[in-house]
């Protein structure tokens, strides 16, 4: 682990420490909408704190960028961290496992470092540019499969933003009828670490934010996969769209959606 990724991870552990002491007592956690089907609790606060404070003292001069509280630091520094403190809120509200922290480093506007961390099974995903994916230390490859009727692909729900809601429905049954199955988890940080493990086949969603694909989609490139925008092009980290897969699978998802445009 390179002291960049050491430091991240002191600091997402500290955070996923006082989140899994807080689902011990779900029902004190002060809870706020943000929009509809957006929520915010008081733990999503507690764990940016947590890890804002640890970047500003490692790395007082980096731009921090976090799902709650915005930018800190130098706008227009060379180094930018995004970090969502807690992806998955809903399901952590619920009692659902399936949550995770997740932090990206990016060099002018280059994927870096990635750090996704699910407390609960103390599971630590990482990767660096260049030198490839790690599941707590044991190096992760994408599938290999390449028929579409044998794969399993992830997805999530656009539950906020539903302007998207007709064409993925459309989409997701076209998918249901030419995969092996569907799954719905409810953090896509984690979703797309399951690709990078080859848990799942394939992966797309509607309307996601910086925050939550920016260290998952790093550590799904170190593991072999691609991550495209809904047209094959490379603007998903600006318009939330995204799309991933080994090379053979994603062009055959890509024919699907397409099919939907």
């Amino acid at each position: 682990m390179n002291p960049i990724l050491n430091t991240a991870f002191k600091a997402a552990r500290r955070a996923g420490q006082m989140m899994t002491r807080a689902a011990g007592n779900l029902d004190s956690i002060k809870v706020d909408s943000k929009s509809f089907n957006d929520f915010v609790s008081s733990v999503d606060r507690e764990s940016e704190l947590i890890l804002v404070s640890a970047l500003q003292e490692a790395y007082p001069h980096h731009k921090i960028t976090t799902e709650e509280s915005g930018v800190h630091g130098n706008e227009r520094a060379e180094y930018e961290w995004i970090i969502d403190p807690l992806d998955g809120t809903t399901n952590f509200l619920h009692g659902h496992p399936q949550y995770a922290i997740s932090m990206a480093l990016l060099h002018k506007g280059v994927l870096q470092e990635a750090l996704v961390y699910a407390p609960e099974r103390n599971d630590l995903y990482m990767a660096s540019r260049g030198k490839g994916a790690l599941l707590n230390d044991r190096r992760i490859r994408v599938s290999n499969r390449i028929e579409l009727n044998r794969c399993l692909i992830g997805t999530g729900f656009p539950v906020v933003d539903q302007s998207m809601m007709d064409r993925y429905l459309a989409i997701l049954k076209d998918f249901l009828s030419k995969t092996a199955g569907g799954r719905r988890e409810g953090a896509a940080s984690l979703d797309l670490c399951a690709l990078a493990a080859g848990r799942l086949d394939g992966f797309f969603e509607f309307n996601l934010k910086p925050w939550d694909v920016a260290a998952g989609a790093l550590i799904v490139k170190e593991a072999g996969g691609i991550v495209t925008d809904m047209q094959g092009d490379e603007s998903w980290l600006e318009t939330g769209n995204i799309v991933a897969a080994n090379p053979k699978v994603l062009a055959q998802m890509l024919q699907v959606i397409a099919a939907r445009a």
